[in-house]
């Protein structure tokens, strides 16, 4: 397949992709040919960090050679390239390094249960994409690999930690990628890349074989995707649990694809532009983006009301800060475990050795009053919700914002997240209530950067039927960056 055939494809979302294989019109193989063009073409963006083409290629042969691309049963998204992000979504044999210089040489022993997931639905791993060491910053700038390009412009970050797998998306580069989310890193880089972010609710995949959950239940795996119907046709692709996993979501009624063709009926929608973390102010972009938001729903015949769930910051910020201490003294464990020796402190980020080192000085006791602390603030959040069905809240309380913002060590765990907590707002919110929450691109600065606009419900089905009611009245999909694959 040549360039320009391969920059053709790359406005096509995953589920088109997938028809045009299900009709013959294109194989498994040229599909994925067209999408390492297109990652070539974007080097500069440094997205993709690990190249796993000659065994995505492997792969393609036999779905092409198996015949099963022609019936139905891999679903709508067989045959489609995808990446994944090197963390959280492990592939056995391949490189994971997880942002982190201490553990560079790391290999996957073993398949996460997702990723196992995306392969019976016939999507075509191929690549790992750039992501912040462990997931701790909402940007994605590693001393590893250096920093990813925002594809909207070169001084914005892509935001994190699934950076690297958002500005793939945003770039054209693929349809659709993996990305994780423990205080916003899905949502954030949705915002600051012009995606659709969806963070699922706390159950619905599995963290198996290896955990149970992550930070206590803070984290969730899905994917960036252009479209409301590519991130539906994900989720059904890895809904589900594992034998013996802690707690798992209903299952859906109706798969989430077909779903998103019903009416949600009148949903009684409560808003509010104002942060929950004190101190922290809104741009006034940001601002007018929700509040149009808002009249578009009212005008689809939805009831909004101008308010919010309160909460207790300082308990909130305090309990977050415990758990990601104690989850880095894990993780510098695993690399003491694969390096054979104790890493040293110039193998990690700054930012991540404070938290290291308070993590080995926490309590158990502190330990347990953070988990407490997260169960009494969702229920506190919970009955603030009484009497309505969604939240809808700005993603970020900024425009993207600059490198070099969100990976600063601050002297304390507690400073770093208040410092992230007054750009991302509402986001960490959906973490620890477990809630469902979706970024939409609804939205743009007076400059032309994108600006994502965020739903809260219990539950994914209504988040994404309004989004695709939101995606027919308020279309994103012909805004493209600077840094388009074909611009």
């Amino acid at each position: 397949m040549d360039l320009n055939s391969a920059l053709e494809l790359a406005d096509v979302d995953a589920v088109g992709q997938a028809a045009l294989v299900a009709a013959g019109d294109v194989s498994a193989v040229e599909l994925l040919d067209a999408a390492i063009l297109r990652v070539e073409a974007t080097r500069g963006l440094n997205a993709v960090i690990t190249d796993l083409f000659d065994r995505g290629r492997s792969h393609a042969t036999q779905l092409d050679e198996s015949g099963v691309l022609r019936g139905d049963d891999l679903g709508p998204l067989a045959g489609v390239p995808f990446l994944l992000k090197d963390l959280g979504a492990s592939l056995a044999g391949a490189p994971e390094a997880m942002g982190s210089r201490a553990l560079r040489t790391h290999v996957a022993t073993e398949s996460a249960w997702i990723v196992d997931h995306y392969l019976q639905a016939g999507l075509v791993p191929f690549g790992k994409t750039n992501t912040p060491e462990w997931g701790n910053h909402c940007t994605t700038e590693p001393s590893l690999y250096g920093p990813t390009v925002n594809p909207w412009s070169p001084d914005a970050t892509p935001g994190g930690s699934s950076g690297g797998s958002a500005a793939a998306v945003a770039a054209g580069v693929v349809p659709a990628a993996s990305g994780g989310d423990g205080t916003g890193s899905i949502r954030v880089p949705a915002s600051c890349c012009g995606l659709v972010g969806l963070k699922p609710r706390r159950g619905r995949t599995s963290f198996a074989p290896g955990a149970g959950h992550g930070l206590e239940g803070l984290v969730n795996e899905h994917a960036l995707t252009r479209t409301v119907r590519d991130s539906a046709a994900l989720l059904d692709a890895v809904t589900g649990s594992a034998p013996g996993d802690p707690y798992s979501a209903p299952l859906p009624t109706t798969p989430f694809l077909l779903s998103i063709a019903n009416d949600p009926g009148p949903q009684r929608i409560l808003t509010t532009t104002e942060s929950p973390f004190p101190g922290a102010t809104t741009h006034p972009d940001v601002i007018a983006g929700v509040d149009a938001v808002a009249r578009t729903l009212a005008g689809l015949g939805h009831r909004i009301e101008t308010g919010s769930p309160t909460i207790d910051p300082d308990a909130v910020a305090d309990a977050i800060a415990v758990l990601h201490t104690v989850s880095n003294v894990q993780l510098h464990a695993l690399a003491t475990e694969h390096l054979g020796r104790e890493p040293h402190e110039d193998e990690f980020e700054a930012s991540t050795w404070v938290m290291v080192r308070e993590g080995f000085g926490t309590t158990g006791l502190a330990y347990a009053e953070a988990i407490a602390a997260v169960h009494a603030q969702t229920r506190r959040f919970a009955t603030g919700m009484a009497g309505h069905d969604v939240l809808l809240v700005p993603t970020l309380l900024t425009p993207p914002p600059p490198y070099a913002l969100l990976d600063q060590p601050r002297g304390t765990t507690r400073k770093f997240f208040d410092v992230e907590f007054a750009t991302t707002g509402w986001t960490t919110l959906a973490n620890v209530t477990g809630w469902a929450a979706i970024s939409l691109p609804l939205a743009t600065t007076a400059d032309g950067l994108p600006v994502g606009v965020q739903l809260m419900a219990a539950d994914e089905a209504v988040l994404l039927q309004l989004a695709a009611q939101l995606e027919d009245a308020m279309p994103w999909r012909d805004r493209k960056p600077a840094g388009w694959v074909s611009g």
